[in-house]
């Protein structure tokens, strides 16, 4: 078994729990919220709810911060046709042949990205990479980041070119 050497975890498992901060557990519930309604073929608002409990009877998800799982959670899947719509271009791929992690990734960091401005668009593509890393296939963090920089330049051209001048 390969170790993640900077936690001593098992490789794609995440860090250690004391290494995360409470809205990156709260992004990883809701990764995994999502990845159960995308497995069980979007069925629909009304498992919003169910999926919501189930996750919230995790002994680790007092960890999490509970506001910002709701709010990813509950929009990603409010939202997600018009958010594929949104990432769909940057895919070099039919939406199909996305792994579901990627996908569930691709919806969380797309729906940061639109609709919660107040997160810098470098925090919400890093914060999707690094689910990409612990939960994801070996070089999944490397199109999740290729995909959602080449979105964050359409949706958030004022920030980003900013940040590029800053360099």
């Amino acid at each position: 078994m390969t170790t993640n050497k900077t936690q001593g975890a098992p490789s794609g498992a995440p860090p250690r729990a004391n290494a995360r901060s409470a809205r990156r557990r709260a992004r990883e519930f809701a990764l995994q919220g999502v990845y159960s309604w995308l497995l069980h073929g979007d069925a629909g608002l009304q498992e919003a709810g169910a999926i919501d409990a189930h996750i919230r009877d995790d002994e680790e998800f007092q960890e999490a911060d509970a506001t910002w799982f709701k709010t990813l959670l509950h929009g990603v899947l409010r939202e997600a046709p018009a958010l594929r719509v949104s990432f769909m271009p940057y895919v070099d791929r039919p939406l199909a042949e996305l792994s579901p992690i990627e996908h569930g990734i691709l919806l969380i960091g797309s729906f940061e990205l639109i609709h919660h401005t107040e997160v810098p668009y470098k925090v919400a593509i890093n914060e999707a990479v690094e689910l990409a890393k612990s939960f994801g296939g070996t070089d999944g963090f490397k199109f999740v980041n290729g995909v959602l920089d080449k979105m964050a330049a359409d949706v958030r051209p004022h920030e980003v070119q900013a940040a590029a001048a800053r360099r």
